[in-house]
């Protein structure tokens, strides 16, 4: 088959390769979002999918609206069989749907219809989910609401943290496409409308989701600690006997089912552990940062505190 893939995030920079190596598929184009500034002095920088393209003779096109005529034109030019999407940052129009001669599909990593939308690792986590996945989708204009073509699972492991999981749904990708584009081949892939009575819905991550609420059990802090490391990080402010507050980042952390005092309240029993009382529950604090400091355990940073207090 002939194919286009767009998309733009490092998550699909396993499945591009192997459709770059493939015998079976011919990779003809790529699309992904244009090169964006960053650091101080706003260098550009390209998507980790047209860096990866840097020695490829594969066409790359970078769109800033992937719904602009001239786009949709480039893409219906290309004549591909079948457009595969992962991780592109845009919703396709319905001129670019209709433009594959099989289908248009979209692997989405979680089970559909479960946490669609542009977080759904981290939503994973953070819900308690004893397992998630790839999805491949048969795409429509609607978010990750399209019929279902194939699922495979992964288990979520208790340690599991959003950057160990995004790297684990991303080597199992490819095999999972490839498994769709061979049923696809043998006209004989399945086409399943989602639940919608079973859907829920997985925001974009800002900097706020990272902040620590202790008014929250400890068991939803922990998960949230594991879930937003490593972006957008699990933050909050320590308060020492002076008044003084900076921010606090907070790794790894246990949670212990002993009954704790007001939530924030610190206490550091025989100097052995640092535990933090929530809304139920405590939190033992196990591997921080201090801003401008480097990480280390939560003992040995505190050390150096009379009295802290934590708080959102």
């Amino acid at each position: 088959m002939q194919i286009v893939f767009i998309g733009t995030g490092d998550i699909g920079v396993p499945t591009l390769r192997a459709l770059l190596r493939t015998p079976k598929h011919e990779l003809i184009g790529v699309v992904t979002q244009p090169d964006k500034p960053v650091g101080r002095d706003q260098h550009l920088q390209a998507p980790p999918i047209k860096a990866e393209l840097a020695t490829s003779s594969v066409p790359v096109f970078q769109p800033a609206r992937i719904r602009n005529d001239d786009a949709v034109a480039q893409l219906r030019g290309l004549k591909p069989d079948v457009i595969v999407v992962m991780a592109y940052g845009q919703i396709l129009p319905q001129s670019v749907l209709e433009i594959p001669r099989i289908a248009c599909l979209n692997l989405h990593v979680s089970l559909l219809p479960r946490h669609r939308g542009a977080a759904p690792i981290q939503a994973a986590i953070v819900a308690g989910d004893a397992e998630t996945g790839i999805t491949v989708m048969y795409m429509d204009e609607g978010l990750d609401t399209g019929d279902l073509l194939l699922q495979s699972k992964l288990a979520i492991s208790p340690n599991e943290t959003g950057g160990s999981l995004h790297d684990r749904l991303a080597q199992l990708a490819p095999d999972v496409l490839f498994a769709a584009l061979e049923q696809l081949a043998k006209h004989n892939a399945p086409r399943t409308p989602q639940d919608f009575s079973r859907a829920t819905y997985a925001p974009k991550l800002t900097r706020e989701h990272g902040k620590i609420d202790w008014a929250e059990p400890a068991e939803m802090i922990e998960r949230k600690i594991r879930a937003f490391n490593p972006w957008p990080g699990a933050l909050t402010q320590l308060t020492d006997a002076a008044g003084k507050s900076r921010n606090l980042k907070v790794f790894r952390a246990t949670a212990t089912a002993q009954e704790g005092g007001e939530p924030g309240s610190v206490t550091t029993p025989h100097d052995a552990e640092v535990l933090v009382a929530t809304g139920r529950g405590v939190l033992r604090l196990d591997e921080v940062q201090l801003e401008g400091k480097r990480r280390m355990s939560a003992v040995e940073f505190l050390r150096g505190f009379s009295s802290p207090r934590l708080h959102f």
